[in-house]
């Protein structure tokens, strides 16, 4: 009997030890994070999500969300789909008709037109027949300079101005023969959407990357800024290569050059930045401008301006633009690259 009432406040004391273990274990296992870390194919790309989460959260779900969304985008705006609202409204032949965009495809051309004007023309996304006569379309390579009555007669096809949007939400054209090409813009534009979407699932840190087009938000598991790296901007480097590498914390990151999409004829090499004023590649030795801006639709296309822009031009209006900042890099004759940041650029 002594030993009966001896033992019972020492298993209650051992039972209460173990709860309190557990609880402190339950507790730990709660703030816990890990890294959730989803990957999938969109817009004739790839896109690599990075989201810190609890130790139980799943992403099956949220994948499915991720897809069908970037889903969405491409159907509005792949070239490649003849079903497409962009495929459709390019199929447009008359100045008359009028056509009803989706919210997304609005909102890219309400984006653009801002672009447009803002860089004087040096991004337009109506390039398409100048993209395909310099062989850097969906006809494929020609490596061939095209002659200049070529040129002159792509041009005359040219033109963002020549896209009417207007104040009742509908878009046309004032020119039949104009057509869209939103290549240098969509991906930005898709970045921005899955933020969005994350953010309404809740999520405060995490890092969204379609086809080099990055958004941060928050931090890494580690509580440190998310550190983007830059490519070395050379046709030899491997594609892991840093040149740079830039801390972001919500801010949206893009980098556009001209050393991966190129051909030569002779030792003169044409790449597929091209010059909406003149109809040709540029030629003004800039290899690669990267943008950081509050998002990756603005990030995106003026990535693309400033490599026409040039180092002189394009730094001196982003200095202009608030909430955005830039790298550009030029390649001097000697070979050796030389950079021109913006005054806000930040290289960790």
């Amino acid at each position: 009997m002594h030993m009966l009432i001896f033992c019972r406040p020492v298993l209650l004391r051992a039972a209460v030890l173990t709860l309190g273990m557990l609880t402190a274990l339950l507790f730990t296992a709660c703030q816990a994070r890990k890294e959730l870390r989803l990957s999938g194919e969109t817009m004739g790309t790839t896109y690599h999500i990075k989201v810190v989460v609890g130790l139980f959260t799943f992403g099956a779900d949220l994948q499915k969300k991720i897809d069908d969304r970037l889903a969405a985008i491409n159907r509005s705006m792949s070239t490649y789909d003849p079903a497409s609202e962009i495929s459709r409204f390019n199929a447009i032949e008359s100045t008359s008709a009028s056509f009803s965009p989706s919210d997304d495809f609005l909102n890219v051309l309400q984006v653009a037109a801002e672009l447009h004007r803002l860089t004087d023309g040096a991004w337009d996304g109506t390039l398409d027949p100048l993209v395909n006569l310099w062989g850097f379309g969906r006809q494929g390579t020609v490596n061939r300079i095209p002659p200049d009555d070529e040129i002159q007669h792509a041009l005359a096809r040219v033109g963002f101005g020549r896209i009417r949007l207007n104040p009742s939400g509908t878009i046309g054209k004032t020119n039949p023969a104009v057509t869209l090409d939103l290549a240098s813009i969509a991906k930005g534009y898709g970045v921005d959407a899955i933020v969005r979407l994350l953010g309404d699932q809740g999520f405060a840190d995490f890092l969204v990357e379609i086809g080099g087009e990055v958004y941060a938000r928050g931090h890494r598991k580690d509580g440190r800024p998310w550190r983007i790296g830059i490519n070395r901007p050379d046709r030899h480097a491997a594609i892991n290569d840093v040149y740079r590498a830039v801390p972001l914390t919500d801010q949206a990151m893009a980098t556009s050059g001209d050393y991966r999409i190129f051909f030569r004829i002779g030792d003169q090499s044409f790449g597929h930045i091209l010059d909406p004023r003149t109809g040709r590649p540029v030629t003004n030795n800039v290899v690669s401008a990267t943008v950081v801006a509050a998002n990756c639709t603005v990030a995106d296309g003026l990535a693309t301006a400033l490599m026409v822009m040039g180092p002189v031009k394009g730094v001196a209006l982003v200095n202009r633009w608030p909430s955005v900042a830039c790298l550009i890099v030029v390649r001097q004759h000697d070979g050796t690259i030389t950079d021109y940041p913006s005054s806000g650029f930040v290289i960790d």
